[in-house]
């Protein structure tokens, strides 16, 4: 059984692993399905420990709701997912089955979640069948729906994964006062170009567009307001701020997000946001 710091180092190269021997939940876990295999991958980057980490347990078959949620918490990572194989009969209609956990609970859709669990489907399980390369479209069954990742390759031969979200929905406009209170901003660092409101392809979030750079980068969050606010808003799961001050001609947008649950804000901004936002196509939201 390999220790604690095994489980992280193994997770963190990228190579298969089995489940730590840490806390009760993890030793009844591995004592029950002996060992569960999952890869640990980074999604939005070539390079290693870089982008979003991504945990993915390649057969989840038998784990409990309580035990993935336990295993999703002691990976620690923004989200892990779990693939339950099925037959393909099954599958080439309605997808591979795949569920999405925080540390916290159970998320009925994510973006760097889905193409990360695609791209370990193609190269690490139909790949092993035929060639990764002949892999060009890999549906998941998530609790939203059938999200259809579809691949393609550059020159270079680097590959790239694009999802097809399900259609936009539209809630509640967000009065600009109020928001601005929990970021410690004025109302006028708000632009009026479009109104805070909340959206969804999967997963619901208010998008709150900021005039300029300095604002974003200096956002100073009253969490326990934010925490509040998003708990008693139906369907809200969190707060994101944009800008189109990028101060960069290679990238669109900068970004700031923030997450509600116990574990506090989360952060991003920059290049690897501004790629997470592009293929997720999360900022495309359109009436």
């Amino acid at each position: 059984m390999c220790t604690r710091r095994d489980f992280f180092q193994l997770g963190a190269s990228g190579l298969t692993a089995a489940v730590a021997d840490s806390g009760a939940m993890a030793a009844e876990i591995a004592a029950t399905h002996n060992s569960l295999h999952f890869v640990q991958i980074d999604v939005f980057s070539s390079e290693r420990l870089q982008g979003n980490p991504l945990a993915v347990f390649t057969d989840a078959r038998g784990l409990s709701d309580l035990e993935m949620q336990a295993i999703a918490r002691e990976t620690s990572l923004q989200e892990t997912t779990f693939i339950f194989p099925r037959d393909p009969a099954v599958e080439s209609v309605q997808g591979v089955k795949v569920r999405i956990f925080t540390p916290d609970q159970e998320l009925p859709f994510a973006g760097h979640p889905t193409l990360g669990t695609a791209m370990v489907i193609r190269n690490r399980i139909l790949g092993a069948k035929a060639r990764p390369a002949s892999v060009k479209e890999v549906v998941l069954d998530l609790k939203v729906g059938s999200i259809p990742v579809v691949f393609t390759s550059d020159a270079a031969g680097h590959v790239f994964g694009e999802m097809h979200q399900k259609d936009p929905t539209f809630g509640q406009i967000h009065n600009r006062e109020t928001v601005a209170g929990l970021k410690g901003i004025k109302s006028t660092d708000i632009s009026d170009d479009a109104p805070i409101q909340t959206g969804s392809t999967g997963l619901a979030f208010a998008i709150v567009p900021i005039r300029e750079r300095r604002t974003l980068q200096s956002l100073d969050p009253d969490q326990q307001k934010i925490r509040t606010y998003v708990e008693r808003e139906p369907g809200l799961n969190w707060l994101f701020y944009v800008t189109r001050d990028t101060q960069d001609p290679t990238v669109g947008l900068r970004t700031r997000g923030h997450i509600s649950g116990r574990r506090g804000p989360c952060y991003g901004h920059g290049r690897g946001q501004q790629r997470d936002l592009k293929h997720c196509q999360a900022a495309r939201l359109t009436k």
